[in-house]
């Protein structure tokens, strides 16, 4: 029955409810899914989908389904209510999440400064801390998000912006995204374009009442974009004083100094115990001068007195007065000094450890990834990872994830550059490299078991990857490490190590696919070509080449997806590969598709399907039969276009390739609608669109949805036209499609009309 946090499992479980009370009441086996096929016209496939909670059935398929189990009307009004509100849900992306990370106890002081924070909360507008590296914005931004938490009862999000990382602040773009996935809204369904994304986060936040705490940001552009609508809070540190947010947007700013000396002294006083602190006054005086009341410096220095009990204040003391610093600024310039200390207080392989941390491109790195950066077993990388965090030098601020602060990651630097030969700092990039190699492939495979493994090194994994469980892991393993991967690629071509940036580039296109990262796709893509073409590889140059193709397609860029289609063919021909040849072809055939030029699609398909034959390639043959097929009906052969496509359709259920299977019972809709025949054409383009729902392809469901709304006119239902051709705009909305104006004018049309 209907509760508030309905979901797709819960409708599934109640469709499974029916079934066996059905069977229960009449004394009878359940029905099959092939039974209620036969019943209602469906697949016996998409049916157990709908049954298994992973597709959510039309209304219309729904309300017939929960009658022929047998609901009461009673139970039917129920039942379509627990269904719109797993679908409203859906649509709304309806989140409540809590992720501040926890507060913890490293604030002393600062009563002045939350008590500016509280009067700041009497408006919606932005508010921006701000202040030098190391000066504790983030603790104070923290425990003033907690203390106000509960005004924001619709959750609250938290996004480190990494505005001052070696290898680049985070875009906006990435930050939207990341922020969209926390709200529940799937990958697939984040907009490409970037304003569409900002839209729709607006969209969502509209009418909530949520924080949103932005840290470490680099700039105002970096961070506009991602103010929320009125109602919520924007809670933003940086460096800088954002002035361009304070007068565009009105954001309320809060400069945060050192600390006052008293409660520099109670910060001492509560990490080293205020016995201590009270029987060494005089070397306390020393330590809080030397450290200039910077706050981080203060804690790397507590910490190694709370680490080393028998250590006197006054040798801590006598070894700060060494550096100079008489100021905060003069601390900050020189705080490594107050670093070294925890530093050499660590074990040897620590200490190494800690120095090839500098070399890591990507914000934060798991026990695994430290393992390889330091050819350490991942058991021992993750004792040393907690040894860094109890000193200070690490901090792990999600389960298993462990950062540094930016001072500390270029101290790490700097230390290897001085430390470490070059052949070891070589070596290690090396291993990094190799890790994320082979984690990106087997994540690859995962995801798509049929394909190729041309971009795994040969040979066993090393002993630091592990293969994901499942798609779920999968996916969950690519969205935490996506800034480290793509960072790790530009690694890889700074270094010379141009095969690995290749191989990184082939082992995210699948993730990036899934996530409708088309921009990501091309760029990394570029990056690879350019790799390849050094290498002076043919092979590797083609596969690039043909995927730049796929992305320029889904962008709607056809000249471009053309011309790479184009070489990456003739390249393949050189290195006798039929299969990648053909794969050519159809991408042409499919440019071709969307320009109407018919003769020419069929032409580009037939070459394709015969080179596939060629390679002994069932999947490439089944896609080109239903291209084929499809072509065939445009020029008026329609026996032969049934005949082709279903041939494919049969190839592809036995294969399990949903997503070719969704391709051609869309063609057999067309082929449908084109011979009169609409209620045959409006099953298929359904059993279409919830296969593509379930691969996530939402251009595929917005051109189908294109095509069922011509089927629904013809048979007369103008009310069901509407619907799918203003989901159609939904759906290219969110990812900024060149088809989208087409589609508004085309619903405009309609209402005109009617």
């Amino acid at each position: 029955m209907p509760t508030e946090d309905a979901s797709l499992s819960d409708l599934g479980e109640a469709l499974r409810e029916l079934r066996r009370r059905q069977a229960r009441r009449d004394g009878e086996r359940q029905l099959t899914y092939r039974e209620l096929a036969e019943r209602t016209g469906w697949s016996h496939g998409i049916i157990g989908e709908y049954f298994a909670g992973r597709v959510l059935p039309p209304t219309d398929r729904f309300d017939l389904l929960i009658r022929l189990l047998g609901a009461t009307p009673a139970e039917q009004g129920a039942l379509a209510t627990l269904r719109d509100q797993v679908e409203e849900q859906r649509r709304r992306g309806d989140q409540r999440p809590r992720e501040l990370p926890a507060a913890g106890s490293g604030m002393v002081g600062r009563d002045a400064e939350l008590s500016e924070l509280d009067a700041m909360l009497t408006g919606n507008a932005p508010v921006v801390i701000s202040g030098m590296a190391g000066i504790g914005k983030t603790t104070l931004a923290l425990h003033w998000a907690h203390r106000i938490a509960a005004r924001f009862p619709d959750g609250q999000l938290h996004l480190n912006l990494h505005g001052f990382h070696p290898e680049g602040a985070m875009s906006a773009g990435e930050a939207l995204n990341t922020l969209l996935s926390s709200l529940g809204v799937a990958a697939p369904r984040i907009p490409q374009d970037l304003e569409a994304r900002a839209g729709l986060y607006r969209t969502l936040l509209q009418d909530r009442r949520m924080l949103v705490m932005l840290d470490n940001a680099a700039d105002a552009e970096q961070v506009r974009p991602l103010l929320p609508p009125a109602g919520c809070l924007a809670l933003v540190t940086s460096r800088g004083q954002l002035t361009g947010l304070v007068v565009s947007e009105g954001a309320r700013p809060l400069s945060v100094d050192v600390l006052a000396v008293d409660d520099a002294r109670r910060l001492l006083a509560e990490r080293l115990g205020a016995g201590r602190v009270e029987r060494d006054a005089a070397a306390v005086e020393r330590i809080v001068t030397a450290c200039g009341r910077l706050p981080l410096a203060l804690a790397v220095v507590a910490a190694r007195g709370a680490l080393n009990p028998a250590f006197s204040l006054d040798d801590i003391a006598g070894e700060l007065d060494g550096s100079g610093a008489t100021s905060a600024t003069e601390t900050l310039a020189d705080v490594r000094t107050a670093f070294s200390w925890s530093y050499r207080l660590l074990r040897p392989d620590a200490r190494r450890l800690f120095r090839l941390i500098g070399l890591h491109p990507g914000p934060d790195l798991t026990a695994p990834t430290a393992a390889a950066l330091g050819g350490l077993g991942v058991t021992r990388a993750a004792a040393i990872l907690a040894e860094l965090a109890q000193a200070r030098l690490t901090v792990e601020h999600r389960p298993g994830r462990f950062a540094c602060h930016d001072l500390l990651r270029a101290y790490a630097g700097e230390l290897s550059e001085s430390e470490d030969p070059a052949a070891d700092r070589r070596a290690a990039v090396d291993r990094l490299l190799t890790h994320l190699v082979h984690a990106a492939g087997a994540t690859t495979l995962v995801l798509d078991p049929l394909r190729k493994p041309i971009g795994i090194p040969a040979g066993e994994p090393p002993a630091t990857v592990t293969r994901p469980a499942d798609e779920v892991a999968a996916m969950g393993w690519f969205r935490a490490e996506h800034r480290a991967l793509l960072a790790a690629l530009d690694l890889a071509v700074r270094t010379g190590l141009d095969r690995q940036a290749w191989r990184l580039a082939w082992g995210v296109v699948v993730a990036l696919e899934r996530d409708g990262g088309w921009q990501d796709w091309i760029a990394v893509q570029t990056t690879a070509l350019r790799a390849a073409e050094r290498l002076g590889d043919p092979a590797a140059s083609a596969f690039s080449h043909r995927s730049l193709s796929v992305g320029y397609a889904r962008l709607g860029r056809t000249a471009e997806s053309r011309a790479h289609a184009l070489a990456a063919y003739e390249l393949f021909l050189q290195v006798d590969d039929p299969a990648g040849a053909a794969v050519c072809q159809h991408a042409l055939a499919f440019t071709s598709e969307t320009e109407g030029r018919w003769a020419e699609a069929i032409t580009h398909a037939e070459r394709a399907l015969a080179l596939f034959r060629r390679a002994h390639d069932p999947v490439g043959q089944a896609r080109a039969l239903n291209s084929a097929g499809l072509y065939q009906a445009e020029l008026g052969d329609h026996d032969a276009a049934l005949d082709r496509c279903g041939q494919a359709l049969r190839l592809q259920l036995g294969m399990g390739d949903l997503g070719g299977a969704a391709a051609t019972l869309d063609s057999l809709g067309t082929i449908r609608h084109q011979l009169g025949d609409h209620p045959a054409a409006i099953g298929h383009f359904r059993e279409a669109l919830a296969l593509f729902a379930r691969q996530g392809d939402r251009i595929g469901q917005a051109d189908t949805l294109g095509r069922l709304g011509e089927t629904q006119r013809a048979a007369g239902d103008v009310a069901a036209v509407r619907q799918s051709w203003q989901q159609a705009v939904t759906l290219l909305e969110e990812i900024g499609h060149p088809g989208l104006a087409g589609a508004r004018a085309r619903l405009a049309a309609l209402d005109r009309q009617s």
